[in-house]
């Protein structure tokens, strides 16, 4: 167990104030987050590690791709060591210089204070799927401990047990992932969807639809109330969608034993959900689309060579949320499909912050805003590191990606909630 310094201080009011006070610390470690790390995604889970031990952990935003300055121990830096991430011992005058340099108004760079570690769930079936889940294998990888929740869990009131919320590859539609056309005969969908009415029956649901929605519901008071929610592929457009259609049947008989409302499209409230508005949704249960959306129609023409998207560069001093959930040593990433692998920008609300796109595409393809007390993050696509990946492939090997760009943005949301709440200024 680390053994804290007697040393403490509180949060500054002033730039100079802090840097006196650091002064009054011995060495520090800094994370440099980029090109010269070894291991970035395994550097996140350093961070989450010290936080877990109540050491705080200053995240320096644009300082070498998003670096950590944390108060030396030694236990920390064997850690480090162990899980081969690059490092360097300094004292306090290099660690004050440092942020000397950051604290210039005149440079686009910010020291945030990480204090809490938090306490992560995954939305995610607690049965095998024929898939895997990018963030659950990041977090592994990572080794930041997680907790799997699903529909018992979140109908009986468990979300507000945990800081942040990753929505696994999921249809909250009722239409088992649209899924119908080529897997109907399949063992696997046979299964999930057998699974999925039992469960329904048993929480007191007459169909799965309704279900999801109540599950979908609970997830946007959670997120009203101040929680962070993270979704990526399928698990983004269809939570939206599921939203704006409450009390309207879009799916047909097969999947819930009734035909749809013929006036379903007409019903749609884009003011119920979260991020897109005045798209059409898809009512061809042969189709594995859930409306549009989904941009991959787009980047299917354009090719694997034109998939990338880029980053946005915000203020770290006036926009430190966006800043946060940018972080990389790259700015250009390449592209991965996924049954929803963009976002067609012009079905976007006004007021969704864009983070990365490719503009001559006309998708965005990692999003944020806030609701209510709460913030959410869509990031399109199933797996940063392969980049059309089918039902059935095994698991990506992040031992041979351990500095991945694209991974790297999951894992920038998951210590985003430990940092000390700053809203987006105006």
């Amino acid at each position: 167990m680390i053994q804290k310094s007697h040393h403490s201080f509180k949060p500054f009011l002033l730039v100079v104030l802090f840097l006196v006070s650091l002064n009054s610390f011995g060495k520090h470690l800094l994370v440099p987050m980029d090109d010269g790390q070894a291991n970035h995604l395994k550097a996140y889970g350093v961070a989450y590690w010290a936080l877990e031990r109540e050491v705080e952990v200053e995240w320096l935003l644009n300082y070498r791709g998003g670096s950590f300055l944390i108060e030396h121990y030694s236990d920390i830096e064997k850690e480090l060591i162990i899980r081969g991430v690059s490092f360097e011992v300094i004292g306090s005058s290099a660690a004050t210089g440092i942020l000397m340099e950051i604290s210039n108004p005149q440079i686009n760079q910010d020291a945030i204070k990480l204090e809490k570690a938090p306490k992560i769930a995954v939305y995610s079936p607690k049965s095998a799927q024929p898939w895997d889940d990018a963030v659950t294998l990041v977090l592994t990888y990572a080794e930041i401990p997680y907790e799997v929740i699903y529909d018992d869990e979140i109908v009986n009131g468990e979300l507000h047990l945990y800081d942040w919320l990753h929505l696994h590859h999921e249809d909250f539609t009722g239409q088992y992932g649209k899924f119908y056309g080529s897997y109907r005969n399949h063992k696997w969908y046979k299964d999930q969807q057998q699974e999925f009415e039992t469960t329904a029956q048993r929480l007191g649901f007459a169909k799965v639809s309704e279900l999801k929605l109540a599950v979908a519901l609970k997830i946007k008071e959670y997120t009203s109330g101040g929680g962070f929610l993270f979704s990526m592929c399928s698990g983004t457009d269809s939570y939206d969608i599921a939203l704006s259609a409450e009390g309207v049947d879009i799916c047909e008989t097969m999947f819930d034993g009734d035909p749809a409302d013929p006036q379903s499209q007409r019903k749609i409230d884009y003011d119920k959900g979260f991020a897109f508005e005045n798209y059409s949704i898809s009512m061809n249960p042969m189709e594995y689309e859930f409306s549009k959306i989904d941009g991959t129609p787009v980047h299917v023409r354009a090719g694997q060579t034109q998939d990338l998207f880029t980053l946005f560069e915000f203020s770290a001093k006036w926009d430190p949320v966006p800043t946060m959930l940018t972080q990389n040593h790259e700015q250009i990433l390449k592209g991965f499909m996924g049954q929803t692998t963009s976002y067609l920008s012009k079905y976007l609300k006004p007021d969704v912050l864009v983070l990365g796109e490719n503009k001559g595409l006309g998708v965005a393809k990692y999003i944020h805003g806030e609701f209510g007390k709460g913030q959410w993050t869509f990031y399109g696509g199933h797996d940063p590191e392969d980049y059309q990946h089918f039902v059935g492939d095994p698991p990506t090997d992040l031992n041979l990606h351990p500095s991945s760009p694209g991974y790297r943005l999951i894992l920038n949301n998951v210590l985003f909630p430990a940092a000390k709440k700053k809203k987006r200024k105006t």
